[in-house]
Parts: C-alpha cells; sequence; structure tokens
C-alpha cells in the first residue's frame, strides 16, 4: 500500500494557499509495510553476530583418556562371592559357586603336588600369599594409605635381600648381644660422634635401631637421619635389641598397595617360606604376617582382610584358606582366661 505524503521542498508560504492549489503540487509515494518480518530472521542474524571461541585442551596421559568409559568397562577388583552357592559335585565351573577355602595343611601338600619332580621338579618353590584388603577408613569417604611394614618369622628362610643394620645402644653388654644378632655395626655415644664427623655414613645402612637409654644423645644426628630415625611406631626403638635385630634381619617386607581408581581396594603379596619347609612352621609364619596386618586396621567394624589366597610360582594355581584362624587366638584365649576366673570367683563365694 501506498501513502501520499506532502513533498517536504514545499514552502512554508504555500501552506495559506487554497485547496486548488495545494491539490496541483506535486506529492511522492512512500512504501510503508505493516506486517511482521519472516519468522526466525531476527533469531539468525543475533547468532551470526556471535562469536564462537574454541576452548584449547592441553595434553592428556593416555592413562586419562576417556577415563568415564575405561571405568564402565574395566572389572572389578574387589571379590565377592557371598551370594554364590557351595558346589555339590566334585566337578564344577569354579566361577559360578563360592571358593572352597581350604585347610592350611591340604593348600600346602596340593601346591607340593604340583612341584613334584614328576611335574615342575621346583620341591623348593617359594610359597607366596595374597591377602585382598578392605581399605576403608573410619569415615567412609576416606581410606587407608598405602604402607610398607616388616614382620618378624619365627621360622628363618632365605627372603633373597641383603639388609644391613646399625645399632645404639649405651652399654657394652647390650653393644655385645646386637652384634651377637647379627647387626652390621653397633655403638654407643663414639658411634655418634664418628657420624657428627663424617666418618660413618648413615646412608650405607638400610635399617637403623635403638635402646631407648641412649635416644637423648641420638638426637643429636636427629637432622642426619630425618624419617629413619628410630621410633615405636616403626618397630625400630625397642628395650629387646637381638629379637629387634632378628625381625629386621630375617623378618618379611611387605607392602600394601590400594587400587588407583578403586580406593576401598588394597593388595599385599609377600612369601612366607618354601614348600620343603615344615608344614607347622609355615602355618606359624602366616599367623604372625596376619597379626602384624591387623595391626594396621582401622578403628571401624568389619573384617579388614577379605580374602587370602596362597600361589607357589610357576604355578598359577591359588587355594584360599581361612586367616580367621590366626586373629581370633588371643581374643578367645583372653575370653578363656576370664570364664576360668569368673567360675573360680562363683566357686569361692559358693564356698563362702
Amino acid at each position: 500500500m501506498f501513502q501520499l505524503i506532502k513533498s517536504s521542498f514545499i514552502s512554508p508560504l504555500i501552506c495559506g494557499l487554497n485547496n486548488s492549489l495545494l491539490q496541483s503540487v506535486a506529492v511522492t509515494p512512500i512504501a510503508v509495510r505493516n506486517y511482521a518480518a519472516r519468522k526466525g530472521t531476527r533469531e539468525r542474524k543475533r547468532k551470526a553476530k556471535v562469536k564462537v571461541t574454541v576452548e584449547k585442551v592441553g595434553f592428556i596421559p593416555h592413562n586419562q583418556r576417556d577415563k568415564e568409559k575405561f571405568l564402565l568397562n574395566r572389572p572389578k577388583r574387589k571379590f565377592d562371592d557371598s551370594l554364590k552357592s557351595l558346589p555339590v559335585d566334585n566337578v564344577y565351573v569354579q566361577k559360578y559357586y563360592k571358593w572352597r577355602v581350604y585347610p592350611f595343611a591340604e593348600a600346602v601338600e596340593c601346591h607340593r603336588e604340583t612341584h613334584h619332580p614328576d611335574m615342575y621338579n621346583r620341591p623348593n618353590a617359594n610359597l607366596q600369599v595374597t591377602i585382598e584388603l578392605n581399605m576403608e577408613a573410619e569415615k567412609k569417604t576416606r581410606f587407608v594409605d598405602n604402607f610398607t611394614r616388616i614382620a618378624s618369622m619365627p621360622h628363618k628362610f632365605d627372603h633373597g635381600e641383603d639388609r644391613s643394620i646399625v645399632a645404639f645402644a649405651k652399654s657394652e653388654e647390650m653393644q655385645k648381644e646386637a652384634k651377637a644378632a647379627g647387626a652390621d655395626l653397633v655403638g654407643g655415644v663414639e658411634l655418634i660422634k664418628d657420624i657428627q664427623n663424617g666418618r660413618v655414613s648413615l646412608q650405607d645402612f638400610q635399617f637403623i635401631i635403638a635402646h631407648p637409654n641412649i635416644l637423648p644423645e641420638l638426637v643429636s644426628v636427629r637432622g642426619l637421619m630425618k624419617r629413619r630415625f628410630p621410633n615405636p611406631k616403626t618397630g625400630t626403638l625397642d628395650v629387646d635389641l637381638p629379637s629387634l635385630i632378628n625381625k629386621f634381619l630375617y623378618g618379611v617386607n611387605y607392602s600394601a598397595v590400594k587400587d588407583e581408581y578403586e580406593k576401598d581396594f588394597g593388595i599385599i603379596e609377600t612369601v612366607i617360606g618354601t614348600l620343603n619347609m615344615d608344614t607347622k612352621h609355615l602355618e606359624e609364619n602366616l599367623a604372625s604376617l596376619i597379626k602384624d596386618i591387623y595391626t594396621m586396621k582401622p578403628k571401624r567394624d568389619g573384617p579388614f582382610i577379605s580374602r587370602c589366597l596362597l600361589l607357589s610360582p610357576p604355578s598359577r594355581e591359588k587355594l584360599k584358606v581361612d586367616y580367621s584362624l590366626y586373629i581370633d587366638c588371643d581374643s578367645k584365649e583372653k575370653v578363656e582366661s576370664v570364664s576360668d576366673e569368673e567360675e573360680d570367683e562363683k566357686e569361692v563365694a559358693a564356698n563362702a
């Protein structure tokens, strides 16, 4: 549609003329749109004005790429067969049933059969143990940190490690006992002075142990020892130096390693002896190891060890054993002693 509008060049003097003269004045037609623009036009123009910024991504390590997909497809290491049923027949598919729990002596005999001269021909192979841990701490959102310890073994065997020990004690008698127990270097105040002067280097020794009576003099070289300074928490400070040296010299060194993705799962892999050792000696070594592991248990309900397996390379056969037999021994003895005392008290009261 078009609307007639008066030309802008008309002089104001003409406004006083009559209507007939105004009709003769030239007019210009101008187009006026009274309908809306096509739908989406304004939105397209608005989008065209927005600048697209591309975020620069730095280098991502190979083990961090597609982490979520990896975690979904990754099999869980935490093992739980409590919902599975017990096998009925002698031959069965193991993954569909609960693992059989072997008595310790039977599990050792099974490994001895596979390592017989007719098969692997390794009668003196190492007997290894794999212990799976529940690393949950007191709070469910926190977990136990990795730890490394040395567990004393009641029965010695060749663990394949060369260990050097320096022992500190004041009296000459204690020094002689420590030297007889197997310490590489033993001394007192004079040895501390040699360390200060640089004649003796503590870096040459793997373990540093001491008697509590020399602790005040030992503080002067604490800066050189740093984290290896004798401490009862680490088991390097004790009154009985011979047993302490025996522990660090012949004990088993083990580490609890937490899984990178499953923070509540930890594993320990170590050796408790050889197959040619006596079965009772091997069982006592295992009991000593499990008791030492339970000293690191957090203050919470539930078991700290979830599974204990025996294996002996080169065989890949793993046999499950009951570890709880070696944990409840002390508690059972305490309960029995308390109950005996209560019975004695009752008998005394009845006789009175």
